[in-house]
Order: C-alpha cells, then structure tokens, then sequence
C-alpha cells in the first residue's frame, strides 16, 4: 500500500502562487508516476500534471501549461505543483495521485492510490 498526504492549499487572489506539496510512505518502490489532479464543484476530476520518476519526465495539461510546474524529489518521495498566475477556474479540489505503470496517462481510473486531496481556492 502507498499512502499519500498533500499539504500546501488555501486561499489566494487571482494572479498569486501557491506550491503544493504531496509526500507518499509505504510502499513507494511502487510509484512510477506520482500526478496531480483537480476537482471542481459539479466537474469530473480533471488531470493536470505529473512526473515520471525513472527519468524525471514531466508532463502538464495544456490548460495549466506555463502556469503551473510539477517537480519532484525521488529521495524525499514527495512531489510538488508550484502554481503562479492563478485564476479564479483555478478553485478546485487538488488530489495527488500515483501509479505503477511507467506510461503517464491523463484518465484518473488508472491510478492506484489517491491522496485526500487539498482545497485551492482563488479569489476573483
């Protein structure tokens, strides 16, 4: 089992940052790919980025890209989302995710193990 816990969300207005933060214990020798994913009131949940630890590949929905900026520390298990130019369609429910397989897909059903997610909210 991989137990995953995002820390890092709240409250910012339109234009701020926030960096979140998802570190995974247990069985991580597990987790190829460790993302990210959103969920917004009344709204399937959405991908928005992750990395691939076997060569440090990252990848990032076309409606975050060059705004938002997955990274990672393979040591520390963790990995983060640094978030700048925040919008209000931002506020969203984040949810760390991880899988085994080394193919990075955007479909939520094909990850293994979820975090209990963290609350984005982005003032207009």
């Amino acid at each position: 089992q991989v137990q995953l816990v995002e820390s890092g969300g709240g409250l910012v207005q339109a234009g701020g940052s926030l960096r979140l933060s998802c570190a995974a214990s247990g069985r991580t020798s597990s987790n190829n790919i460790m993302g990210w994913f959103r969920q917004a009131p009344g709204q399937e949940r959405e991908f928005v980025g992750a990395i691939r630890w076997s060569d440090g590949g990252t990848f990032h929905a076309d409606s975050v890209l060059g705004r938002f900026t997955i990274s990672g520390d393979n040591a520390k298990n963790t990995v983060y989302l640094q978030m700048n130019s925040l919008k209000p369609e931002d506020t969203a429910v984040y949810y760390c995710a991880a899988k085994g397989s080394i193919v990075v897909v955007t479909n939520s059903t094909l990850y293994n193990y979820w975090g209990q997610g963290t609350q984005v909210t982005v003032s207009s």
